[in-house]
């Protein structure tokens, strides 16, 4: 029930992005991922529920062929299977929430 920071790992996936499963259990799970400025979440789609809180910085995301600038406090929501991703415009952070968990990202 209590999962503590210090004991999760930060997972570098290259080109300015880094991972951090934050919690996950039954069909939730939590996923800080931190972008560098220019960073690149290329357009994908997944089974699962998603959404997306910004923590900090400033992002352009386009979910389901619509571009939106977003930054600190906005949320975004993706369907299952909804084409999105987004470009960094301004160093930042996104707390990810999915449901099911990404077993994906576990293996």
């Amino acid at each position: 029930m209590f999962i503590y920071y210090k004991d999760t790992i930060e997972q570098d996936l290259g080109e300015g992005v880094s991972r951090r499963i934050l919690a996950h259990g039954g069909t939730m799970m939590a996923v800080k991922v931190t972008f560098a400025t220019g960073a690149v979440g290329p357009l994908h789609h997944h089974q699962h529920e998603q959404l997306t809180y910004v923590l900090s910085g400033k992002f352009e995301f386009t979910i389901d062929g619509i571009t939106q600038v977003v930054s600190e406090g906005d949320t975004l929501y993706k369907a299952p299977n909804i084409v999105h991703g987004c470009v960094c415009l301004e160093a930042g952070v996104l707390l990810d929430t999915f449901t099911p968990q990404r077993e994906d990202f576990l293996s």
